[in-house]
């Protein structure tokens, strides 16, 4: 469900981008053609039949997002085997679909390459919330920017942040995708940085939350076979560790498969090499060695982290995080509206008590005067006897 629902994040953005006059409908010439592209990228086989025969009534009118929904769930997204296909060339081919119709930097002022613009594309997806059409929530904007900015090794500007996640429409039903890749095309976020700076930290950050890869670097590793040293890039994700000749992955090394029975530990210096730790399975023992103390402790902290979500069943880090901050909001929306709600009490039970002692006094008004009326009446009727008496 969790593949699917992410599929159908991209997917949406696609037939929307084809809804050219904004009303909810496509043309059906134009969904076979994404249908049939959809099938290439998912690495389904083709089924032209199924397509003509879904297709093929006698009205020719387009066909609105639920009357295709269908047809996607059924003869494609159910047909769906992960590991079969790499959703990256799914996202790719609707991020191309979409962005023609949609990305226009304004006044032509265009700081993001292409490729950055469609790795921020899919950070906004995954943190996005499920609800469409797809917008993000000032915090998870928040918390993006402030990852691309510790990934360049700059602070975020809370000026240049407030301004944005200030504005009206923000703050009523957050951003879309389009709002957020214009504010960081104005270059306010990376302002004074070069380029490839900011390439490479998008894409570190891609990797790391899109990727699920909760740590990447050169390590040393000790052979099993020679005994020899040698140095590896490793790629630490929730249930695996792989290891490379080198960072751009063409040619794997090995795997360590991590789970419950998995532990890692700190070894003390030997062989010449220094920060050393190692990895252990049932059936093997991996000795590494880290180019630091911290790094060292980073790794470890990393890998436990890893072999905890498999203890846990859950298969991405910043999934988990992303629920996690997700109900920290829910409870401080509720933390919140809870002590709205009793300020609104008080209020009332203030409202209510002075109400109380307005009518009291009113009451005691009414009551002192009418004193002030029952002893003018009571001398003017003294004053009245003395004159029958004098009379008299």
């Amino acid at each position: 469900m969790e593949l699917r629902a992410e599929l159908l994040k991209s997917i949406w953005y696609a037939f929307t981008s084809l809804d050219v006059e904004k009303s909810g409908k496509v043309s059906k010439s134009q969904l076979k053609v994404l249908s049939h592209n959809l099938y290439t990228a998912l690495n389904i086989p083709h089924d032209p039949v199924a397509l003509e025969d879904h297709f093929s009534d006698d009205d020719d009118g387009p066909v609105s997002n639920q009357g295709y929904m269908p047809y996607l769930n059924k003869f494609i997204l159910d047909k769906v085997v992960e590991g079969t296909f790499a959703k990256e060339n799914v996202d790719e081919f609707c991020w191309t679909l979409c962005a023609k119709k949609n990305y226009r930097p304004k006044n032509g002022v265009d700081v993001l390459p292409d490729k950055d613009a469609f790795h921020l594309w899919c950070l906004f997806n995954f943190l996005s919330e499920d609800n469409y059409p797809l917008v993000l929530v000032p915090e998870e904007v928040e918390y993006l920017l402030k990852k691309i900015c510790i990934a360049m090794s700059v602070e975020l500007s809370c000026v240049d942040m407030e301004d944005f996640i200030s504005q009206e429409a923000v703050q009523q039903s957050g951003i879309t995708v389009w709002a957020f890749l214009d504010f960081v095309n104005t270059g306010r976020l990376t302002r004074g940085m070069v380029k490839d700076s900011v390439t490479m930290a998008i894409d570190e950050v891609y990797q790391e939350i899109v990727g699920n890869i909760i740590k990447q670097g050169y390590l040393w590793k000790k052979g099993h076979l020679r005994r020899n040293w040698n140095e590896r890039w490793f790629s630490l994700q929730p249930s695996t560790l792989h290891y490379y000749v080198s960072e751009d992955r063409k040619e794997c090394k090995g795997c360590i498969e991590l789970s419950h029975n998995c532990c890692v530990e700190v070894l003390p210096e030997k062989e010449g090499k220094r920060c050393m730790f190692c990895v252990k399975t049932l059936t093997k023992t991996y000795e590494m060695s880290a180019p630091d103390t911290k790094q060292r402790q980073e790794w470890t902290t990393a890998i436990q982290t890893a072999i905890r979500l498999c203890v846990e069943g859950k298969k991405s880090l910043h999934k988990d995080l992303k629920l996690r901050r997700r109900e920290q909001r829910e409870e401080r929306e509720r933390r919140h509206t809870a002590k709205e709600e009793e300020l609104q009490s008080l209020r009332l039970l203030q409202w209510e008590r002075e109400s109380k002692l307005a009518e009291l006094e009113l009451l005691q008004v009414c009551v002192a005067e009418r004193e002030i009326q029952r002893d003018r009446e009571t001398e003017r009727e003294r004053d009245r006897q003395r004159e029958r008496l004098t009379l008299i």
